[in-house]
């Protein structure tokens, strides 16, 4: 169903990857917007228990087309950084194929909000207080996982073209 990686001797082993979800920042959301075409996001998230969890405004762009088609692609840039003198990059990257879907229950939603809030900043109180005071617009969206992929660049994997 999903393609193997054309440059498999850079692919990366599934603890690799998972380790680039845990341990990554920012991602990038792909969805199918109403219009056909893709629309991508940069966004915050937490990769917990398998899944990848995010937070967003209860309406948008991203939500709508959530709501229209749960495929969903999320990238995560780990690594990037940029060898001048040699014209390359040395990167690590993973890729998420999986469906997305809106929480609806309190408890669950509580608990996606206080995960990604802990994983930027360990004050509980602050999380608590945060996800109360957004509480009426906030929505969080879970990410399950069909295909997960990573990979390095040459200059990482010590191999040259």
């Amino acid at each position: 169903m999903f393609r193997a990686m054309r440059r498999e001797k850079q692919q990366l082993s599934n603890r690799e990857a998972v380790r680039i979800l845990e341990e990554g920042k920012t991602g990038v959301l792909a969805v199918i917007s109403e219009n056909g075409y893709p629309y991508t996001v940069p966004l915050n998230y937490v990769y917990y228990d398998g899944k990848i969890y995010f937070h967003s405004a209860k309406s948008g762009h991203k939500i709508d087309a959530i709501r229209a088609c749960d495929k969903v692609s999320f990238c995560v840039i780990f690594k990037d950084d940029v060898i001048k003198e040699k014209l390359t990059t040395a990167y690590e990257s993973a890729i998420v194929f999986g469906r997305a879907r809106i929480l609806t229950e309190e408890q669950e939603i509580v608990e996606a909000a206080k995960r990604f809030s802990l994983k930027y900043n360990e004050d509980e109180e602050l999380a608590d207080r945060e996800i109360k005071n957004y509480w009426n617009n906030l929505c969080c969206v879970e990410i399950v996982i069909d295909h997960l992929t990573a990979k390095a660049g040459l200059e990482l994997m010590g191999q040259k073209e």
